[in-house]
């Protein structure tokens, strides 16, 4: 979070570069950030867009001791989506549908300011708006007792500890034991984690399969179906992402976009999206990466993906980019800037 009254300290991955006088990506790249005694973030670690204090960063580049930021909570510290989720007492999927309203969406934050920005809330304001929610009792939600008993960012990790000590354990010993749902909290966890083991184990020892990881791992039969298709997505979720960033840091060192963690994402048919939002005075709002269909151009800054559909998104604004699935972001660039390249219809690409 960014504690009271420091928000003008707030700085990016790219401000931290260029206080370096490093590229973007050859700062990402031999990951600056992650050397011994760096400062911490202080944004939320799944943050798709990490944030530090400027001052603890000139601090130890300077060779100095990092200034201690404030540990007491204040109402005017700037949560990001993740800590203003767990301040409300929901997951961070949940609270994307609560921010909309106004009681909160009057009062958002970004940092860095202007569009494509992080968004933050001050925390009296959620604090505010959870007593305002309807409900059983102070703060509304659930009654006491009815829903999982940890916080839901914890679950996945226990949830691996359990399989750490039983590889095989059920799904009913699993929710007992964390006091989680069955449906479809601890099913869904239990699956998430072995997906993504297999897919560490496929990546270690790639002769193997994901049905013979699974089975090397110990986890039951049953179970293999949902894991293996986690894995498998996950195994193509890790191939693509380095291309991915490749290109969301040459388009943010063009100034073109705005610098950001790729997040890759799961469509319900299982292929794989991603998509990179535009800085202002771009002839669109953003860019989606399709595994299918490669880069095109979206409509929407807010949702670009769009709705997830067995068929090409086609339209006025949409325009398919690039002569393959990976252009090189060189050719994505001048593709972006032409308005006479591209096509209203992808391509059909080998690969």
């Amino acid at each position: 979070m960014i504690r009271a009254g420091r928000l003008k300290y707030a700085q990016t991955m790219a401000d931290l570069a260029a206080q370096l006088g490093v590229p973007l990506g050859t700062f990402r790249n031999k990951k600056l950030h992650t050397q011994e005694g760096h400062p911490a973030p202080i944004s939320s670690p799944t943050s798709r867009a990490l944030l530090w204090d400027s001052e603890q960063t000139k601090a130890f580049h300077a060779g100095k001791p990092a200034p201690a930021l404030p540990e007491v909570d204040d109402d005017e510290d700037l949560l990001d989506r993740h800590e203003a989720a767990a301040e409300l007492g929901v997951s961070p999927a949940s609270w994307n549908k609560y921010k909309s309203d106004p009681k909160l969406s009057e009062h958002v934050v970004l940092v860095p300011a202007g569009e494509g920005g992080t968004e933050h809330w001050p925390r009296h304001i959620v604090r505010k708006f959870k007593a305002s929610r309807p409900g059983r009792g102070a703060g509304g939600g659930r009654r006491a007792g009815s829903g999982d008993m940890i916080p839901r960012d914890e679950i996945l990790p226990r949830i691996a500890e359990l399989l750490d000590d039983n590889p095989a354990i059920t799904l009913t010993e699993a929710a007992e034991t964390l006091g989680i749902a069955k449906f479809p909290t601890a099913q869904a966890g239990l699956a998430q984690v072995r997906g993504r083991r297999i897919a560490d184990l496929v990546e270690a020892q790639p002769r193997l399969t994901p049905q013979q990881a699974a089975e090397r791992l110990g986890y039951p039969t049953v179970t293999h179906r949902g894991a293996v298709a986690i894995a498998e997505a996950e195994l193509r979720t890790r191939q693509a992402r380095p291309y991915l960033q490749q290109v969301a840091d040459a388009l943010a060192e063009a100034g073109v976009a705005e610098p950001v963690q790729v997040e890759v994402r799961k469509l319900a048919d299982e292929h794989l999206a991603a998509a990179l939002a535009l800085t202002a005075g771009q002839p669109s709002p953003a860019l989606v990466w399709d595994e299918r269909y490669g880069w095109r151009t979206a409509t929407s800054r807010r949702h670009p993906i769009g709705k997830d559909t067995a068929s090409a998104p086609e339209g006025e604004g949409i325009r398919y980019l690039g002569s393959s699935i990976r252009p090189k972001p060189a050719e994505l660039l001048e593709a972006l800037a032409d308005g006479r390249k591209g096509s209203k219809r992808p391509k059909a690409f080998s690969s």
